[in-house]
């Protein structure tokens, strides 16, 4: 059981192909604020068909995209 299981349901559960979500957003989805173990835990996304893109430290967001071949 991962930390982020319930941000990853959440991703999975989101039918757009790419999208992204604030720092906060995710904080208030997962139950936790998003910190530096993240980059770790990304990986796990694979499984749920989805992938990590760009990690705006600027703008405090993430971007999300579908994989195609899931």
């Amino acid at each position: 059981m991962s930390k982020y299981d319930s941000l990853w349901a959440h991703i999975q559960q989101d039918g757009r192909a790419q999208f992204k979500l604030t720092f906060d957003e995710i904080a208030q989805i997962a139950g936790l604020p998003l910190d530096h173990s993240f980059l770790t835990y990304r990986k796990e996304l694979l499984a749920y068909g989805c992938r990590v893109g760009k990690i705006s430290m600027k703008e405090q967001t993430v971007a999300f995209e579908r994989i195609e071949d899931a």
